[in-house]
């Protein structure tokens, strides 16, 4: 019985569990810290929110999800945050873990915000239930897979405002030095110039995102989830990962601008492409015996076509722009792994962020002036923008490498994507203590960023659809 032995796998933990068939526990004092839910951690982003103690937030996280591997990975991770040797947190979770886990919590209403991190498919709707009875939500990407549900993201967005909660997603790439710092030099026009236009074949704005199936811990396979491999649960590249691409997009280069999705942007060609597995490729990188039936119409002589590969390319206000992501099932030379690069070409340089093996795959921003003639005038308006950001990372600094710039950014700065999340939590903290402080473009940008995800792949659909 899961009574019995839940308890003792997460004794770490001061903890309460409520199975289905048991009355609600009885409601205590609403605490003066904010109380947080966690709603079916189908990911391990879920967990991330909680890798440090947050300011201003109670201890005791209610968990409601169903009974299943999910939960019990999400469990051991917060045991793990518990019990490590430094700075150890002292979360106190209660566990409600049952079919009808979003009923129950919404009739509980124990806690104020959501944490929402899983799968794409249906997730909308778990958005609206939430926000429909007043919560705040923090929901990772990606809310939505097909453009058909565009109307939902609005009609939860257009709640939340009306209701005075936050419906937010997680964007932990703007919390990325490398890309702090692009965002600054490429919205100075003594340093990137005028933004270029670009064309479908030469664009303007270009970013890819290179990530790894297969990766080890502590030299032993992190198993995915079988579900991952479903393009319909979880969605194609750009459908997942895309979202980032497109807000660093938005965010970097449209700054504090609200882009119409219907006036402003416009697809104009995609594609898609399959990375193809051996059955024993799957098997180690999910631990599963054999392919599930509902990947089969997929698979063709013990080789499993996964389409995850995704390019497309639209304009935003003319400027043309073009996102690839891209997977392989395993990384090959040393200190190889998941990469996020791109440039922006303006009338004066180009802004680029590279991460290959020059760079010992750690990403690096430089500028590479259009005009040699120009450089000294370029690099002088590179140090007094690094200059003008002491306040908040006083040791940045400019390298002249000859034909390009190179910004010094110390190891210091460079946290790692688990660090980003408590970052993102303040931030969405912020907002749900005081709900006016939202930017009034973040609306309007969430649905122009799942516009592009979303057309993207079905352009992506209409002349190359993977099997059904």
């Amino acid at each position: 019985m899961i009574g019995r032995w839940v308890p003792a796998l997460i004794c770490a933990l001061v903890l309460t569990v409520r199975l289905a068939g048991g009355g609600p526990a009885e409601e205590a004092k609403p605490p003066a810290e904010l109380r947080l839910i966690t709603l079916d951690p189908g990911h391990f982003h879920a967990a991330l929110f909680h890798k440090t103690m947050l300011p201003g937030v109670s201890k005791r996280i209610f968990v409601y999800a169903p009974f299943g591997t999910d939960l019990i990975l999400h469990l051991n991770r917060i045991v793990g945050f518990n019990t490590r040797k430094e700075n150890p947190t002292q979360w106190e979770l209660e566990i409600y873990a049952a079919p009808d886990y979003l009923e129950r919590m919404i009739a509980d209403r124990r806690g104020d915000a959501v944490i929402l991190s899983g799968r794409g498919r249906g997730k909308i709707e778990k958005i609206r239930a939430c926000v429909d009875a007043g919560l705040h939500v923090l929901g990772d990407k990606p809310w939505i897979l097909d453009s058909a549900d565009l109307p939902h993201v609005e009609a939860v967005l257009n709640e939340a405002e009306k209701r005075g909660v936050i419906a937010y997603d997680g964007m932990t790439q703007r919390f990325e030095i490398k890309n702090v710092i692009h965002h600054f030099l490429i919205n100075d026009p003594n340093i990137l110039g005028t933004l270029s236009t670009g064309s479908l074949d030469d664009p303007a704005i270009h970013f890819q995102s290179t990530h790894y199936l297969m990766k080890l811990v502590a030299g032993a396979p992190n198993l995915r989830p079988v579900y991952f491999f479903d393009t319909y649960q979880q969605g194609e590249g750009l459908s997942d990962l895309g979202t980032h691409l497109a807000d660093m997009v938005l965010w970097m280069v449209f700054p504090n601008q609200a882009i119409d999705w219907q006036k402003d942007i416009r697809t104009l060609a995609a594609r898609h492409w399959p990375v193809t597995l051996t059955k024993e490729e799957f098997q180690r990188v999910t631990g599963a015996a054999d392919f599930p039936d509902n990947l089969k119409p997929f698979v063709k002589n013990d080789r499993f076509d996964y389409y995850c590969n995704n390019t497309v390319n639209f304009t935003i206000g003319g400027i043309h722009t073009r996102l690839d992501i891209i997977w392989k099932y395993e990384a090959t030379a040393p200190g190889e792994g998941d990469t996020e690069t791109g440039y922006v070409r303006g009338s004066k340089s180009r802004i680029e962020v590279r991460q290959g093996k020059e760079e010992k795959f750690i990403p690096e921003v430089y500028v590479i002036p259009n005009r040699a003639v120009e450089k000294a005038a370029i690099l002088d308006a590179v140090r007094k923008k690094l200059a003008s950001m002491k306040e908040v990372w006083p040791d940045l600094a400019a390298e002249d490498q000859g034909a390009r710039i190179r910004v010094v950014i110390p190891d210091k700065y460079r946290a790692g994507h688990e660090a980003h999340f408590a970052m993102l939590a303040e931030a969405f903290l912020s907002y749900v203590k005081n709900p006016r402080t939202l930017p009034s473009w973040e609306k309007p940008n969430m649905l122009a960023k799942y516009y592009i995800t979303t057309k993207g792949v079905e352009l992506a659909r209409q002349t190359e659809a993977p099997r059904k």
